[in-house]
C-alpha cells in the first residue's frame, strides 16, 4: 500500500480526472499568478530595481520623474501592467510596467 491513501482527491473538470488536492491547489496557484514584464520583456518580481525609460509627470505630486531615475524595491500589484513603488516625496506611486526597465 502507498502512503497516498490518506490524501484527499478532487475532481478536475478540465482534465476529467481525479487529482490530489495538493496538485489541484498548485495548479490553481500557478494559474492565478500574473506575469509582469518591463518595456523590453524582462520578467519583474517583488523587490526588483527598475529605471524609467521616459520622463513621467506624476499627477497630484506636481513633479516629473526624469528618464533614468532608479526606483528601488518594487512590489507587484496583481495587475500585469502596474507596479507599486516608493520614491522620495511621493506616497502611493504606481507605475505602468511599459515605462520601466529592469536593472
Amino acid at each position: 500500500m502507498s502512503d497516498n491513501m490518506d490524501e484527499d482527491y478532487v475532481y478536475d473538470e478540465v482534465s476529467g480526472e481525479w487529482v490530489s488536492a495538493a496538485e489541484a491547489k498548485a495548479a490553481t496557484a500557478q494559474k492565478d499568478t500574473v506575469e509582469v514584464r518591463d518595456a523590453v520583456g524582462n520578467l519583474l518580481a517583488d523587490g526588483d530595481q527598475v529605471t524609467l525609460i521616459k520622463d513621467l509627470t506624476v499627477k497630484g505630486a506636481g513633479q516629473t520623474l526624469k528618464r533614468g531615475t532608479l526606483i528601488k524595491s518594487i512590489r507587484l500589484t496583481g495587475d500585469a501592467q502596474e507596479i507599486d513603488c516608493r520614491f522620495d516625496g511621493i506616497k502611493g506611486l504606481v507605475l505602468r510596467a511599459e515605462f520601466v526597465r529592469k536593472r
